[in-house]
C-alpha cells in the first residue's frame, strides 16, 4: 500500500526495503476504481507494483430516534420506488437520482447526516422528476395529519411553479 507524506510517495521496496522509488508507470484500472503504478527501487533497481485506491469513508445516517446507521443507498432507491409506484418514471431516472443525492453526500464534508437533510434531498429530486411521486413522498415523509396538511403541500407546489 502507498503512503504520502508532505506530497511525497513513500513506498518500502519489498526487495531491499528502501524508502525511496521512482514511478516509471501509472495507469488506471477496475474502470478507473485503483491506479496501477510501476515503480523501480532508486538503491537496487528492482521493479515493482503497488496500487492506488479510493478509500470511501462510510456516512452515518441519524435518524429521528437518534440512532445512527450507515447509509444505504439501496433503502433510498425503495423509498423512490414506492413514491413513483404505478407512474412513468424509468428505474434508471430513479437510479440517477440516487446517485446525484448519494455523490451529493459524498462530496459534502459530513459524515454525519441526518434522516430529515437525505428526505429533503430526495423531494427535492421528486419535484423535478414527477410531481405526483413528489406529494406521495412528501406525505409519507412529513407525515400528513390531515387532508389540510395535504392541501397545503399542494399549494407550495403550484405556487413554486
Amino acid at each position: 500500500m502507498e503512503n504520502y507524506k508532505l506530497g511525497c510517495d513513500i513506498v518500502k521496496c519489498p526487495f531491499c526495503g528502501c524508502e525511496e522509488s521512482k514511478v516509471i508507470d501509472s495507469r488506471p484500472t477496475d474502470e478507473g476504481e485503483r491506479i496501477r503504478r510501476r515503480r523501480e527501487c532508486t538503491k537496487c533497481a528492482k521493479r515493482f507494483t503497488t496500487y492506488e485506491i479510493i478509500e470511501s469513508v462510510p456516512i452515518l445516517v441519524i435518524k429521528k430516534d437518534k440512532s445512527r446507521e450507515v447509509f444505504d443507498r439501496n433503502k433510498l432507491l425503495g423509498g423512490l420506488l414506492r413514491a413513483c409506484e404505478k407512474r412513468q418514471v424509468t428505474i434508471e431516472t430513479l437510479e440517477k437520482a440516487v446517485d446525484e443525492i448519494e455523490a451529493s453526500l459524498q462530496n459534502s464534508l459530513d459524515r454525519e447526516v441526518t434522516s430529515i437533510h437525505i428526505g429533503e434531498l430526495a423531494m427535492e429530486k421528486l419535484k423535478d422528476i414527477d410531481e405526483v411521486a413528489y406529494v406521495r413522498f412528501a406525505s409519507v415523509y412529513r407525515h400528513f395529519k390531515d387532508i389540510n396538511a395535504f392541501m397545503d403541500e399542494l399549494s407550495s407546489l403550484l405556487e413554486s411553479k
